[in-house]
């Protein structure tokens, strides 16, 4: 058993400290907003602070290992241990954890939703960035189901309480699919646990033992754990309760939401349910591979007959998050890196553009796309980020979003361990015409948006008012339609980094390939010693 020794401490730091600062400010009055804004940016700031020193720290010529590893007694009774770990499949997602809830804190500064009371809205994404960081570090199944629920009533709050009209049936419906997927994920972890033997929940025992588990029984425990992860993306049937959510979250809400929480489910595909259930994952493969490509074809399709610009960029992570299950079927090398790729870069260019739907809500009071227009006359730049978002959105080349589905694509071509390459070729050509229909569909919402003159409702708004505006750090004082302003300071500076971020890794995407493939790598070696 390992003690937190060396560096061993950094993750358990990186994890809980958003918790110390949900203690501090528990004790600030609520009056004092202020000071509860730069408590929770503090923390946030200070948070991610120890996740660019964990990045430092960390060996990349070893990424397929396990590094910053503990292993301590935590509920012996159920051989369940306190067991955390990172390597180049859960650093990147670790990492975009804290960056998103630091940015998304920082334009809440001058951008808080019309309910109110920022202590409790920045409690919550405090204890979000917790269970986030630690379903991607945990290395033992009832840890990482701790991690995994513990996002869920903060989201639920999220919603509920700082949304939209409808906000009470969406966050109902959101809560209710995810605890019914859990539920069943929670029996198969059981019934995995007492199939290798009962003797640990640790992911590395499971791995080992789970080889030796019957075919037929492999594929009954994969189905629990295909509803778990299944709902959590979401693929294909189970999608319906995304578009409610982030039509009705507030900004924050759908920046985090589509940014982190969609990639708990795809990170439990590649985590658990492919190497502790290798007979499983093969049988259940062309399954999920059909249901991710009517995702992204549903998802496109859906996406056209949307009005709603929010609802629009949901429907598009349907389409999305396809492309990212498509290369996980595939139970290739190629496949499961672009996968990996993809479910990085999706955070980056959705989360971006629920950003500057957000922002767009602030100004116009709607977000109707047939009453937007003219953006790049009113709002030049702001018009342009949106260009850029919807750009790398549609998978333009040098941009991120090119390598998080082109290389799914061709992956598909030759997929893994016998599988049918007929199916699966059919499946790439299908997916292809998915990035012909999510070209249709952003350059339609572009063209709509930023495009031609200002509509009637809003042409009386002063351009000119607009850019001084932009000068001023209170851009939430101003809620009429006399005044359509460009982008903020603040918006600035929670945004550079995604869009540096989307430009970087667009050009160079080893960047990031090189620090996953080495652990992908073992991974689908695994795999083969008991797929052969």
């Amino acid at each position: 058993m390992e003690t937190l020794t060396d560096q061993n401490w950094l993750l358990t730091v990186g994890v809980f400290l958003p918790l110390v600062g949900v203690l501090v400010m528990m004790f600030i009055p609520r009056n004092e907003e202020s000071t509860q804004k730069l408590v929770g940016i503090v923390t946030a700031g200070a948070t991610l602070a120890v996740g660019v020193f964990t990045l430092s720290a960390f060996d990349y010529g070893r990424s397929e290992d396990l590094q910053f590893f503990v292993d301590a007694e935590w509920i012996p009774v159920i051989n369940s241990n306190y067991t955390i770990g990172l390597d180049g499949i859960s650093l990147p997602l670790y990492i975009l954890s804290m960056a998103v809830t630091f940015l998304v804190m920082v334009y809440s500064w001058d951008n808080m939703p019309d309910a109110g009371n920022p202590k409790a809205f920045f409690i919550l994404m405090l204890i979000l960035q917790t269970g986030m960081a630690g379903t991607f570090v945990a290395q033992d199944l009832i840890l990482f189901f701790v991690f995994f629920e513990l996002v869920l009533l903060p989201m639920y709050f999220m919603i509920g309480v700082w949304g939209g009209e409808n906000r009470r049936y969406a966050s109902l419906k959101f809560f209710l699919y995810t605890m019914f997927g859990s539920a069943f994920m929670l029996v198969a972890f059981i019934v995995l646990y007492y199939n290798t033997g009962a003797s640990s929940f640790g992911f590395a025992h499971l791995v080992e033992a789970g080889a030796f588990i019957d075919r037929d029984v492999q594929i009954w425990i994969f189905a629990g754990m295909f509803l778990g992860f299944a709902i959590k993306v979401p693929m294909f049937p189970f999608h319906t309760w995304l578009p409610d959510a982030h039509t009705q979250a507030p900004t924050q809400g759908s920046v985090i939401l589509a940014a982190i929480l969609l990639k708990l489910g795809t990170y439990g595909f590649v985590r658990i349910a492919l190497p502790m259930l290798p007979e499983g994952a093969k049988a259940w493969a062309p399954v999920l591979g059909i249901l991710a490509v009517i995702g992204i074809i549903y998802g496109a399709l859906g996406c056209l007959a949307q009005t709603d610009m929010k609802r629009l960029i949901a429907f598009s992570s349907v389409a999305h998050m396809g492309f990212v299950m498509l290369g996980i079927s595939t139970l290739t090398t190629f496949g499961i890196n672009a996968a990996l790729f993809g479910m990085f870069a999706h955070g980056l260019i959705t989360g971006m553009l629920f950003f500057v739907a957000g922002s767009i809500k602030h100004r116009y009071h709607t977000l109707q796309i047939n009453k937007l227009s003219g953006l790049l006359v009113q709002a030049p730049h702001l018009g342009w980020i949106l260009g850029f978002a919807a750009m790398a959105s549609l998978g333009l080349p040098g941009l991120a979003g090119f390598w998080g589905e082109f290389p799914v694509i061709l992956s598909a071509y030759n997929p893994g361990f016998g599988l049918s390459e007929v199916l699966f070729r059919t499946l790439m050509v299908i997916a292809a015409i998915g990035t012909v229909l999510a070209a249709s569909y952003l350059l339609w919402l572009y063209q709509r948006t930023a495009f031609g003159e200002p509509s009637a409702e809003f042409s009386n708004a002063s351009s000119e008012g607009g850019v001084a505006h932009s000068l001023s750090s209170a851009a939430n004082e101003h809620d009429d339609h006399d005044e359509i302003y460009d982008v903020t300071p603040i918006e600035w500076i929670a945004w550079t980094p995604f869009l540096v971020a989307i430009l970087v890794l667009g050009v160079y995407p080893q960047l990031l390939f090189k620090v996953i493939d080495p652990a992908v790598t073992a991974l689908v070696s695994q795999l083969g010693e008991t797929l052969g």
